[in-house]
């Protein structure tokens, strides 16, 4: 018995013993999976409610190729969010990064490449100064990026005399959704491969595990020598910056930039964000569960939309998610001893 790594223990306790911990594992894989399951039975649901407008092709291109904004959004909110800190600012980062490149290109004519590079270093410059203003002041990032966010909208509506700018150049919109890999726009992977990258920064860098440790707890960050107001900053510029691209995939997806597209995605994002970190990682924020996330809600209203349902039932269908994730959220970080609660 001592082999087997049991030592003086009867053959019914280890029994029972080793039986419980398969039972913990399967519960905890049952977790851990927990999202996809449901995503898997809300697909099943839905295409046995309305098969012959949801089991098409044309639907599943439809879900899989419209999300990307939505993908590299939340996933620009998950770094600050892993850090401990809200960042409001990223619809109005979205909204005047999209204006920037469709008032340059169709106004001044500008080439989209070069009008998308200032917009991102735009976007990164709102962050830095969201960071800035947080840490030296020492103010909630609420607040802060609240105001930001607002101005960032302000300005879009102003450069755009609140109007929807049309005619960007094709280029980007064939490199956004006319090019098809599989049958599904090319954004689609786009916001894969920000998935990709954000897990990868996130569990096999020192960079990702430190915002990790800092969002657990600040005063224990800083007495193992991390630099925690480095990390808060840098997650904020990180954030806008990718916020800034989803506003340029948004205008690349439909050829214009709408100077109110921001406003729509915030709850969207925060709920794919808090839903996501119920799975892979339960109690965490992390990119694989986000981007689980943001296609389960969008198999949910769209399968509510093939059914007649009201329009209205987005914002019922985002804010009741939301709610539900957080409390599950909390729920999964209270099981975790010496975690931050969300």
């Amino acid at each position: 018995m001592a082999e087997l790594g049991v030592v003086n223990a009867p053959p019914e306790q280890s029994t029972s013993s080793v039986g419980h911990r398969q039972g913990v594992d399967v519960l905890a894989i049952l977790t851990r999976w927990s999202l996809v399951l449901a995503w898997g039975l809300l697909t099943v649901a839905f295409g046995i409610y309305e098969p012959s407008s949801f089991l098409t092709g044309g639907n599943f291109e439809s879900i899989f190729g419209s999300q990307a904004v939505l993908v590299v959004l939340t996933l620009g909110l998950l770094v600050p969010l892993t850090a401990g800190d809200y960042d409001l600012s990223i619809g109005g980062v979205l909204s005047l990064a999209g204006m920037i490149v469709a008032e340059l290109n169709v106004y001044h004519h500008w080439p989209v490449g070069l009008a998308a590079l200032l917009a991102i270093a735009i976007g990164a410059a709102i962050g830095a100064a969201n960071g800035a203003i947080t840490l030296f002041f020492d103010i909630d990032p609420f607040i802060v990026t609240l105001g930001t966010g607002t101005l960032a909208s302000g300005v879009t509506l102003w450069i755009s005399a609140s109007t929807t700018v049309t005619g960007v150049s094709n280029s980007l919109v064939n490199a956004v959704v006319e090019t098809r890999f599989l049958n599904i726009p090319i954004e689609f992977y786009y916001g894969l491969a920000v998935c990709i990258a954000c897990w990868i920064v996130f569990e096999f860098t020192p960079v990702g595990r430190r915002l990790l440790f800092a969002g657990r707890g600040r005063v224990v960050a800083r007495l193992s020598g991390l630099h925690v107001a480095r990390l808060r900053f840098g997650a904020l510029v990180a954030s806008a910056a990718l916020a800034a691209l989803a506003g340029i995939l948004l205008t690349g997806t439909s050829g214009a930039a709408d100077p109110s597209a921001g406003s729509s995605l915030l709850l969207p994002a925060f709920a794919a964000a808090f839903f996501g970190a119920t799975a892979f990682y339960p109690g965490r924020f992390n990119p694989w569960g986000s981007f689980v996330a943001v296609y389960f809600l969008t198999t949910g209203i769209t399968g509510l939309a093939l059914a007649g349902v009201a329009t209205f039932v987005q914002d019922l269908f985002y804010g009741a998610a939301l709610i539900l994730a957080v409390v599950l959220a909390r729920v999964m970080r209270r099981r975790q001893p010496g975690q931050r609660r969300v």
